[in-house]
């Protein structure tokens, strides 16, 4: 494990990241469930430590990324956006780097989304940097960044597109309407949709297939698939980082944001 302190914590079972690891499988729980598992800067921050702590651990060979039902995580939360405006600028939110892209640190394991519930914004990021999905049929996606009145930080304009067409991309992009777990499958977001109660046995059978493999063998796979991929997209990320931070640069008022809020949410729940 990693030797940085707040490590501790994540064993926590009131953790807001929760990690445990068992039978070569560590799984990082996004644990605010009273809030949608919304991203305040204690969770992206905790997050980060919790990928790179289960990365570094000897006893585990693959990760999974769930939440704590009844979401998987419902985006940055809007009441800190809306005063502080922290969340915007933790981690790696502000965007790509030479250095750095995406939500967490690069991992050489393979990471394993099991979406719960719905994956909004921030929420549908953290996703789409998983390598591949299983959904509950309770789960939900959607890019709402227009309607927040933010710019993406993490790959979306790239994962996205990659994931389900350029073409669905911005479509989702441009409404923020919903996207159901099983037309999710259907566009080719997620491998998987099961039934709620077995999304984490069903991924877990997944991960000890996996983790029953070569796991220096797996890693390198891992990082040719990486390579490979990244030989057009990589500036992509570049772009939307640019973009983002011009964005930013303008100005993004925490009040304004603050006064859609409830429109927002409201808007959100009249879809699921």
């Amino acid at each position: 494990m990693t030797t940085d302190p707040r490590t501790a914590a994540l064993g926590d079972p009131l953790s807001v990241v929760h990690l445990e690891v068992s039978d070569r499988i560590a799984t990082v729980r996004l644990n605010r469930p009273e809030a949608r598992n919304a991203l305040s800067t204690e969770v992206i921050t905790l997050l980060e430590v919790a990928m790179a702590a289960a990365d570094a651990d000897t006893a585990s060979d693959v990760i999974i990324l769930t939440g704590s039902d009844p979401a998987f995580s419902a985006g940055l939360d809007l009441k800190e956006l809306g005063s502080t405006g922290d969340n915007l600028r933790a981690g790696g939110a502000s965007g790509a780097t030479a250095a750095r892209r995406g939500p967490w640190a690069p991992t050489r394991k393979p990471v394993i989304g099991a979406i719960n519930g719905v994956a909004v914004t921030g929420g549908f990021e953290l996703a789409l940097n998983c390598d591949f999905l299983v959904a509950s049929d309770r789960a939900r996606f959607a890019d709402t960044h227009a309607r927040v009145g933010v710019m993406p930080g993490w790959g979306l304009t790239v994962l996205l597109a990659e994931a389900v067409g350029v073409r669905r991309a911005r479509e989702l992009s441009y409404t923020g309407n919903f996207l159901t777990a099983d037309r999710a499958f259907a566009w080719g977001l997620v491998n998987h949709v099961v039934v709620h109660d077995d999304l984490l046995p069903f991924t877990r059978k997944l991960a000890t297939d996996i983790a029953g493999n070569d796991a220096r063998g797996v890693q390198r796979m891992r990082a040719t698939y990486t390579a490979v991929t990244d030989v057009a997209p990589a500036e992509g990320w570049m772009v939307e980082a640019r973009m983002g931070r011009e964005w930013a640069a303008g100005g993004i008022d925490p009040a304004a944001v603050e006064a859609r809020r409830q429109r927002i949410v409201e808007r959100g729940r009249s879809q699921l």
